[in-house]
């Protein structure tokens, strides 16, 4: 979640792109071969390229393989696996395998590195919660996994975690990762570039690319090389969007990279074990959160703030599977705002622009991390627009570490994003009260938690959706903006990369949070175009 681009001194920027494929004038040239690309399209990860330790999980393992996988529908679909099945009492998932996949050292990927990986995983609690695993077992071209309760995110596990080889794994590993993807390591040159190729013996369909280097620039750096005919592919700002590139097209992925506005949702009083305040007196009352949600212009947020490249959020999950329709508000609505507060009993009797109940002002802090250009700019926009229903929301930009302290006391504007349903669970389930930067507000409600249960009960992915959907409104309550309103979600920020105009990048699907490549969840398909 709390992601960032690193800067680079100037130096090393012009290193790169004089020691990059030629451009003259602003025209890209065509790489050896024509069978090369040079990518600046995301932040080099910082504990390298081993899916134990997250390496994959917002975008393509790229190395290694995954037994099942999303389309570009995000449909489930078989990678690895040939299938698999889930026991009546849902606790039980048996997987059958491919018996052509191959390690990129010659050596086959058997059931017993499933079982490795998966036992490594759940060991190791780094990335990856294996928490309800509680066995698993390796029978020649199946493999069962044993869980101690019925989950159906289960699935997202067996999507998004790259299979390891047994005999290859060490602690070098995420140095120099040996897999069954698409594309076999070749180097890396820390803070610099990664250059992989493609696997010869994979299974799939083979990419065209033969070779690809990724640079890992900042977002300054990256629009330059773009401009200077250096890469092929580059991940930039809204703020570069208005900015022709000679040769270089705009693309504009739609994403569930959300933005909004956490509250606390109970009364002040409380502390965590760690003595930092619990609590706000104001936003602990519904009447304030629904009547944010009520005055905030989202359209005007992604017109004015991400210069259009964006839509309206009003969950953590529009537009996935498991998303309820149900769920948009009618936005930019002071006037229902002012009379659903007024019904609840806050009234500007002092004439100050800010309404009051009982003595206590409409008035609480919204943090936003200080370095966050967007979210300093949505954090104000959104304090403006909710004066017009007399509340003041006053932003603040901390560091990380203050907000921290903040956040269960304070409004605080979050980012997320996920392919899994878990992550709702996660910011919403009273179990996840006060942990991480998870459920900030200690936001409950025994029928949202029933609705859950049902979710994380069910045998498969399909069987939980009306679950889900349910805990975000049933009709009755829910955590969304006509129910609870424990958040105020604003937008989801398109992802935008400057794109060589005769390189074919596929079917973009739905993108997750910041987090990653996402762009390269479909590299195979990648080509020059005809």
């Amino acid at each position: 979640m709390k992601t960032g681009w690193k800067a680079w001194s100037v130096a090393m920027i012009l290193i790169m792109l004089m020691t990059s494929c030629a451009a003259n004038n602003g025209q890209h040239t065509e790489r050896v071969n024509g069978e090369q690309l040079v990518l600046a399209i995301g932040a080099e990860p910082e504990t390298g390229f081993d899916p134990i330790k997250g390496w994959g999980r917002y975008g393509s393992p790229l190395f290694q393989s995954t037994l099942l996988k999303r389309d570009d529908k995000l449909n489930i679909i078989h990678d690895v696996a040939t299938g698999y099945e889930v026991s009546e009492n849902g606790r039980i998932w048996s997987v059958k395998l491919r018996d052509d996949v191959m390690f990129s050292d010659g050596e086959p990927l058997t059931a017993d590195d499933v079982k490795f990986t998966f036992e490594q995983a759940a060991s190791s609690g780094a990335a990856i919660d294996l928490t309800n695993l509680e066995k698993v077992e390796a029978n020649l071209d199946e493999v069962l996994f044993y869980l101690k309760k019925p989950q159906s995110t289960f699935v997202s596990y067996l999507i998004s975690t790259g299979i390891v080889p047994e005999h290859a794994y060490s602690d070098n590993y995420a140095r120099q990762p040996i897999g069954s993807g698409p594309y076999t390591f070749v180097q890396w040159d820390r803070g610099q570039q990664l250059i992989v190729k493609a696997n010869p013996d994979y299974y799939g369909t083979k990419p065209f690319f033969k070779q690809l280097t990724f640079l890992f620039l900042g977002e300054d750096a990256a629009f330059a090389a773009a401009k200077a005919g250096s890469v092929d592919a580059a991940y930039i700002p809204s703020s570069f969007s208005k900015q022709a590139v000679n040769g270089m097209r705009l693309e504009s992925v739609g994403t569930v990279d959300n933005r909004g506005i956490a509250f606390p949702y109970v009364k002040a009083g409380l502390k965590t074990e760690e003595g930092y305040p619990i609590g706000n007196d104001v936003t602990a009352d519904k009447a304030i959160r629904q009547a944010v949600n009520l005055t905030v212009d989202r359209a005007q947020l992604v017109e004015g703030v991400l210069e259009g490249y964006g839509s309206p959020a009003y969950t953590a999950v529009d537009g996935l599977p498991w998303w309820n329709g149900q769920t948009k508000v009618i936005d930019n609505d002071p006037e229902s705002a002012r009379k659903l507060l007024a019904e609840a009993g806050w009234a500007d009797d002092d004439k100050d622009g800010i309404v009051e109940k009982n003595g206590l002002k409409a008035q609480f802090t919204l943090l936003y991390p200080a370095g966050d250009a967007t979210r300093q700019a949505l954090a104000l926009a959104t304090s403006e627009m909710v004066k017009q229903a007399g509340i003041q929301m006053v932003a603040e930009g901390k560091s990380w570490d203050e907000i921290e302290k903040g956040m269960h006391a304070n409004a605080v504007l979050l980012g997320w994003g996920s392919h899994d349903p878990l992550e709702m669970y996660n910011l919403y389930s009273s179990a996840f009260a006060g942990v991480d930067y998870y459920n900030t507000g200690f936001y409950a409600n025994d029928a949202v938690d029933g609705w859950f249960g049902r979710a994380l009960e069910a045998r498969t992915e399909a069987e939980a959706l009306e679950f889900w959907k349910k805990a975000q409104w049933d009709g009755t309550t829910g955590f969304s903006a006509q129910g609870d309103a424990p958040w105020a979600w604003l937008v989801n920020i398109d992802h935008l990369y400057l794109v060589n105009e005769r390189l074919d990048i596929g079917e973009q699907r739905i993108q997750p949070h910041g987090h990653g490549w996402p762009i390269t969840d479909n590299i195979e398909s990648w080509s020059w175009k005809k």
